[in-house]
């Protein structure tokens, strides 16, 4: 009897040094795993700082130009850079270079004829190069293909959309009739561009 009570207390405490191990092993792999996620998380991250645009340079209308990072407005519409010498990038959609349409905006026609960055955008022809630069150093050149007039309220899906497995750049501007009273331009030009 003894010795079934000693085998049984030894299965017992094999039993549960199995289970501790187990719950320890357990909990140490759930720490590696979350340890690694956020490792993997920081990485992520910085990788996506480093891909982040920093400058922009338009050589045919003699423009350099940094980088503004901005959402949308509180009424739902793409924000712009806070003065007239930067170019905004709508960072709800891509990363310019990566494949989608990745939207900058930029003023013309600032108060006081204080010069804008997109002043000239409309002297813009295609063929001409865009370049990209990022926090990498890393610089992603796009050809102009297109340019288009959009009046304020039109339909401008295929300006922050594509599905066509392409890099586009996509620059928008006010231009058309000052309206004094509500503060805006009639229109706004939209200059189109792929990655080369």
């Amino acid at each position: 009897m003894h010795f079934v009570v000693k085998k049984l207390f030894k299965k017992i405490i094999l039993i549960i040094v199995s289970i501790g191990l187990v719950i320890t092993i357990g909990l140490g792999v759930r720490e590696i795993v979350k340890n690694s996620n956020l490792k993997n998380q920081k990485i992520l991250a910085e990788q996506i700082k480093m891909n982040l645009p920093i400058r922009f340079k338009l050589p045919s209308i003699n423009v350099v130009s940094n980088f503004e990072s901005v959402g949308l407005t509180p009424d739902g519409a793409m924000d712009v850079p806070k003065g007239p010498a930067n170019v905004a990038w709508y960072n709800l959609g891509p990363i310019p270079g990566v494949v989608g349409s990745s939207v900058l905006a930029g003023h013309s026609g600032w108060k006081n004829g204080i010069p804008a960055v997109f002043d000239n955008l409309y002297k813009v022809k295609i063929g001409d190069k865009i370049y990209v630069e990022n926090a990498n150093g890393q610089v992603t050149t796009f050809i102009v293909k297109k340019k288009a007039t959009y009046k304020p309220d039109a339909d401008a899906y295929n300006v922050f959309n594509s599905s066509d497995g392409i890099a586009h750049l996509n620059l928008i501007t006010c231009t058309g009739d000052w309206d004094k009273v509500n503060k805006v331009h009639s229109d706004r030009l939209v200059v189109f561009a792929d990655k080369e």
